[in-house]
């Protein structure tokens, strides 16, 4: 890990982009990380990184994951994102080094909790969940990789390993000059509540779903 962890720094109201806040260790049921915390001057929003061992500054073992209370925290099996969270830090620790971005104010995919709940009272009446979004005035991905581009390029990584099953992601921190080195699957199985969830990101979102061929007795 980058030696230039700070502690409490300070606040300027005129400061735009991502400051690094704070630098805490964090043991874990996955092993012992460093919490990093950092602020997006631009949102508002409270971010942290959580990092494992000496990371390095390229190919680094990477995981982007957007908020997401439900499946985080309550273990909902609409969607796979706690089991995605669980798996990559797993993934990390196993590895050696690596870093898991844990992205605030992408729940929902960006349009919020409530948006998010809204969204899914509809998924139960039939819609789909780009349907759902597109009905309640939302956009479908309203998320922005800018913030997690800062957080690695402060820590000192210049190219990572993607933990996702998403091309946005890839093509996000390109943009924003982080290198992707490799995109490593993230899969997780599915269950009867999730498939549709799960099949309609990969036929309208283009999420790299491979392993949803082998389930067809769900309809």
């Amino acid at each position: 890990m980058t030696e230039n962890i700070g502690v409490l720094a300070k606040k300027s109201p005129q400061q735009t982009g991502v400051e690094r806040v704070v630098n805490a260790p964090l043991p874990t049921v996955y092993g012992k990380f460093q919490a990093v915390g950092y602020l997006d001057h631009d949102r508002g929003d409270e971010q942290v990184a959580l990092v494992h061992g000496d990371i390095g500054t390229d190919r680094v073992l990477t995981r982007l994951h957007s908020e997401c209370l439900t499946g985080d925290a309550f273990g909902s099996q609409h969607c796979e994102c706690g089991d995605q969270l669980a798996a990559a830090l797993r993934a990390v620790a196993a590895e050696g080094a690596g870093v898991v971005l844990y992205l605030r104010g992408h729940e929902g995919r960006g349009i919020g909790l409530l948006a998010k709940l809204r969204a899914m009272a509809l998924q139960a009446e039939g819609l789909d969940t780009v349907e759902a979004n597109l009905a309640l005035g939302l956009p479908v991905d309203a998320r922005d990789y800018g913030v997690a581009a800062g957080m690695l390029q402060d820590l000192g990584v210049r190219s990572v390993r993607l933990m996702s099953n998403n091309p946005r992601k890839h093509k996000a921190l390109v943009r924003h000059g982080v290198q992707v080195a490799e995109q490593v699957p993230l899969l997780i199985p599915p269950c009867e509540s999730n498939i549709t969830y799960l099949r309609t990101k990969r036929e309208r979102l283009d999420h790299d779903l491979p392993h949803l061929d082998a389930v067809a007795h769900w309809s």
